[in-house]
Parts: structure tokens; sequence; C-alpha cells
């Protein structure tokens, strides 16, 4: 069964600046090794789509999401259509700026498509998942070094 994941990772900066960044999804690519392009469709709110490409290694795949959630400098979360994974970043006020916490919630399952072709394509789950938990490291680092430039 696939895992729910999380990174953190504390900002010198207030919420209303990190917010500017990670809601910005168009961003996405800038900082997630695995996003290559996230397309909204519209402004960002609760239920906006996005059309997007992702990577692993040479591998690519497109995938569509829905924002299941936004709430302005607190948290914003989008549901992967394909794999029914939810994604979100919640940003938390801390004495010294920002705890902002990046998350994949698998609240029922993934889907049998998903888990194939993880286990044919990417080596499987465990291998697949920490990759990931590797690249929320790396995503929510990536933000961290933007916003505090």
């Amino acid at each position: 069964m696939p895992k729910n994941l999380e990174a953190t990772i504390d900002i010198a900066a207030s919420p209303d600046t990190v917010w500017a960044v990670v809601s910005d999804l168009k961003r996405m690519p800038e900082f997630s090794p695995q996003c290559v392009r996230m397309q909204p469709i519209g402004g960002i709110k609760t239920g906006t789509w996005t059309i997007n490409i992702n990577r692993d290694g040479n591998k690519f795949w497109p995938t569509t999401s829905r924002v299941v959630r936004y709430e302005p400098n607190r948290a914003i979360a989008f549901k992967v259509n394909e794999n029914r994974t939810i994604w979100s970043f919640t940003l938390e006020p801390t004495d010294t700026g920002t705890r902002l916490v990046q998350r994949r919630d698998c609240p029922n399952g993934t889907t049998w498509f998903s888990r194939t072709s993880i286990n044919a394509a990417m080596g499987g789950e465990q291998p697949f998942e920490e990759a990931l938990v590797r690249g929320m490291n790396e995503t929510l680092g990536k933000i961290k070094n933007t916003v505090e430039r």
C-alpha cells in the first residue's frame, strides 16, 4: 500500500511571502524535480484544474489535477486524478517566519493503473516513495532559497 509522505522546512519569511511562491502552481517546475509543467486552467482557486507533465529520469507521463483546498497564506492542495493522491503545501507561522509542510496523502489508496505502472517502470512502491521524499525535500529547499533571496 502506498504511504502518506511528508517533508518540512523552516523559512525565514512571512507566510504571505511564502504563499506568493507556493500558490503560483505554474512555478512548480522551478522547484520540483518530478514536475516538468503544471498549467492551471484559469485562476487558482478551489476547483481549478491543472494539466501536468511529470518525469522520472527519462520517463515522462501526463496527469491532470484539481485544486481541492485553497486557503490564502495557509494551504493549497490538489488531487491528481490519475492516481487519487492529494499533494499539499501547508504554511504555519513561526517566531522566525514560516514552517512549510509538503505532503502526499493517499486517503483511499491509489489506482490499480498507478500501482502497476510504478511496479513495472519505476522499481516498485518503496524506491518510488523514497525518491518522492527526496524530491519533496529538494522542492522545499528550492522554495526556501527562492523566498529567502
